[in-house]
């Protein structure tokens, strides 16, 4: 069983005419859902959706690079997702480890700053030793910032940081009064990165499923029935579309 390639279309290596480059999002995280079910869709094992679903993200970080978007955050693994059958987790894992080490040189090409948040240390050491390398090997490109999260969950990282915040003010670092959003944010896994500014999640899924759920208290979300595998730069030109006819009022009037 094979699955075809995916090729960027040509036509929109370059920012669509219709979008405005002042407006685009300067952050933008997805969901990326519906692997599986593009995979059974094609009487394809589950396997073969991620392998998919892993093109995808490629394409759709070359296109935020190419568009002008500085930042893309991906949900790849999250806290919940060990509850799946043992198989796919560990070709998940596999996999992870497999795309980090064949695309170091290319991020490297291209300039790609990556970034993983969640918790590492749960992930196998020879993953987390690749990760590790990746990191600190992009840490000084600047064309787009681009953070996977892995082994991720939004309320664990704040149940993290605010033992963090606890432990400095019980040892007398800190007074409860310096608390404050900085200061939240400076101990969350996010920590020098800017808020989403949109979020699109694939599949028609309605749901943000424990991810950045204190980064994106005013993102605008991009919900399509289209399966991750098949999210391409149309399916981006139309989420940016959307996102560009909104208006930004943030509590306001």
């Amino acid at each position: 069983m094979t699955v075809e390639k995916i090729t960027a279309n040509p036509v929109l290596q370059q920012l669509p005419p219709d979008l405005l480059r002042e407006r685009l999002p300067r952050h933008v995280a997805v969901i990326m859902d519906g692997n599986g079910r593009w995979a059974k869709q094609r009487g394809l094992p589950r396997i073969m959706g991620h392998r998919r679903g892993t093109d995808t993200l490629k394409d759709i970080l070359r296109c935020c690079k190419d568009w002008g978007i500085p930042a893309l955050t991906a949900y790849a693994f999250s806290t919940e997702n060990w509850g799946r059958p043992l198989e796919e987790v560990d070709f998940l894992m596999t996999l992870f480890e497999r795309v980090v080490r064949r695309e170091l040189r290319e991020m490297m090409e291209e300039d790609v700053q990556i970034r993983f948040v969640g918790d590492l240390d749960a992930l196998p050491k020879s993953l987390h030793l690749e990760i590790d390398r990746a990191m600190q090997q992009t840490s000084q490109n600047k064309s787009i910032q681009f953070t996977v999260a892995t082994n991720y969950g939004g309320r664990q990282e704040i149940l993290h940081a605010c033992r963090e915040i606890a432990a400095k003010v019980q040892q007398g670092l800190l007074n409860p009064e310096d608390i404050d959003e900085s200061l939240f944010e400076h101990h969350l896994s996010t920590a020098g990165i800017c808020d989403p500014d949109l979020m699109i999640r694939t599949s028609g899924e309605m749901r943000i499923s424990n991810f950045l759920l204190w980064q994106v208290a005013y993102a605008e979300l991009y919900v399509t029935d289209t399966l991750w595998p098949d999210f391409d730069r149309t399916e981006m030109h139309r989420a940016l579309a959307a996102y560009q006819q909104r208006e930004r009022r943030f509590g306001k009037v």
